[in-house]
């Protein structure tokens, strides 16, 4: 393998790439970014974790699963989770720019793309004229889509395992991370 592909990444060793374009599926994309997040309304308390891979990165899930970093944000909520949890990992490919593929079950997330138009148009305002309670993290969400070539997968949160196809079963390994730091947190106070 490339010394110039697999290097120190966002705190952890990871794949990157430079230049070159890796195939999946017929799509061209430089890294796969997994990102979910576990938010306690109560507390305000949330922890993202992310995984970021090579495209033909075949490692078996259990080597997958020493690669998943997680984040604790306060205060948040869910959908603002998403959004903090989505800017850190982009945050963590250390200035690399391409094409990311990003792996979420945040229909927020999937949704911005379409509604940057009209966003921006209102100034992140509703249109009794006040400021959107994520306006800032959407304002950062479109200038990191501006910095890095992303396209959006939406993904089953949870289920069974069967049936699932490698990319879900990837997923799962960062959805459960993030549920248990904060089951871990929540059992701590």
């Amino acid at each position: 393998m490339d010394s110039d592909v697999f290097g120190w990444l966002g705190g952890c060793w990871g794949f990157r790439s430079r230049l070159g374009r890796w195939g999946i599926d017929g799509v061209d994309m430089a890294v796969r970014l997994f990102t979910d997040g576990s938010s306690d309304p109560c507390s305000k308390v949330g922890f993202g974790a992310m995984l970021i891979l090579a495209v033909k990165d075949s490692r078996s899930l259990d080597e997958l699963k020493a690669g998943v970093q997680t984040c604790r944000f306060h205060p948040t909520s869910s959908s603002r989770l998403e959004l903090e949890t989505l800017l850190w990992a982009l945050d963590s490919l250390g200035g690399e720019k391409g094409e990311v593929l990003v792996y979420t079950d945040s229909q927020t997330i999937v949704g911005l793309p379409e509604r940057r138009e009209r966003l921006e148009a209102n100034a992140f305002c509703s249109r009794g004229g006040r400021a959107l309670k994520n306006g800032e993290l959407y304002r950062k969400f479109y200038d990191a889509m501006d910095e890095y070539d992303c396209a959006f997968v939406k993904v089953q949160g949870h289920g069974r395992s069967e049936g699932k196809s490698r990319e879900e079963r990837v997923f799962s390994l960062v959805d459960r991370a993030s549920r248990e730091a904060l089951r871990a947190s929540l059992g701590e106070r």
